[in-house]
C-alpha cells in the first residue's frame, strides 16, 4: 500500500486520528490538512479499480505491454520520496511518470525541456480526469502535455484505465458522477446514497 505518516517534529501527534493512518511507507507531512488530502486520495484510489498498489515499474510495463496506446494505471512510486506513479502505454512503449505531491496538491513530474506549466489538483483522480479530457481534445486544442524520454518528445495520452473487476454499484456511481445534470440533483437523493456518491466523486 502507500504510506504510513509521521508529522514534522513541530506537529503534535495528537492531531492524528488512529483511524487515519496510512500503511507501510513513511512520509513527513507538514500539516493535518496535507495528511488528510493524501488520505482522501488514497481512499478514492482504492475504490477506483485502476490503482495497483505496490507493483514495480517493470511489472507495470509487463501488464501494459499488450494494451492499446493510452491505457494507464496508478501504482505506488518505487521512489520512497514520492507516493504515486502513473504508468501509461504510449506509441514508444510504457512510460512511468511520478505524481508529485506538495502541501496542497498533486501534479505530474516536470521536465526541464517542458516549458508548459502543469496544473495542480487536490486529488489524483482529478489529475487523471483532467488529462483524459485533454487527450480527447488534443487534436483541436493543441495543448498536449509532452513526456520527454530518451531524447523523444512523446504526447501524453490517457484514454482508458487498466482496471480490475469492480462492483455494479461502483460502475453505477461512476456513471452518475459523469452526468452533471444528475449530479446537480444529489440533494434530492436519500442520505445513504448521497454518502455513497461522495465517497468517490470521479467519473473514471
Amino acid at each position: 500500500m502507500v504510506t504510513h505518516s509521521k508529522f514534522d517534529s513541530a506537529m503534535s501527534s495528537s492531531l492524528l486520528d488512529s483511524n487515519m493512518l496510512l500503511p507501510h511507507r513513511y512520509k513527513t507531512f507538514v500539516s493535518k490538512t496535507h495528511y488528510q488530502m493524501v488520505q482522501s486520495t488514497f481512499n478514492k484510489l482504492k475504490e477506483s479499480g485502476f490503482y495497483w498498489g505496490p507493483i514495480t515499474g517493470k511489472e507495470a510495463n509487463s501488464m501494459l505491454a499488450n494494451e492499446a496506446t493510452g491505457t494507464f494505471l496508478i501504482r505506488d512510486s518505487s521512489d520512497n520520496r514520492h507516493l504515486f506513479a502513473l504508468s501509461v502505454k504510449t506509441a514508444s512503449g510504457t512510460k512511468n511518470l511520478r505524481i508529485q505531491c506538495d502541501t496542497t496538491s498533486f501534479y505530474l513530474q516536470t521536465d526541464p525541456k517542458n516549458i508548459q506549466s502543469v496544473p495542480h489538483f487536490d486529488c489524483v483522480l482529478k489529475l487523471i480526469h483532467y488529462y483524459m479530457t485533454q487527450s480527447k481534445g488534443n487534436s483541436r486544442s493543441g495543448s498536449t502535455y509532452n513526456i520527454f524520454s530518451g531524447g523523444e518528445k512523446i504526447p501524453l495520452e490517457l484514454i482508458k484505465p487498466l482496471s480490475t473487476l469492480c462492483s455494479l454499484q461502483h460502475l453505477c456511481r461512476k456513471t452518475v458522477n459523469g452526468h452533471l445534470d444528475i449530479s446537480s440533483k444529489r440533494d434530492q437523493l436519500p442520505h445513504p446514497l448521497k454518502e455513497f456518491l461522495q465517497e468517490y466523486d470521479a467519473p473514471i
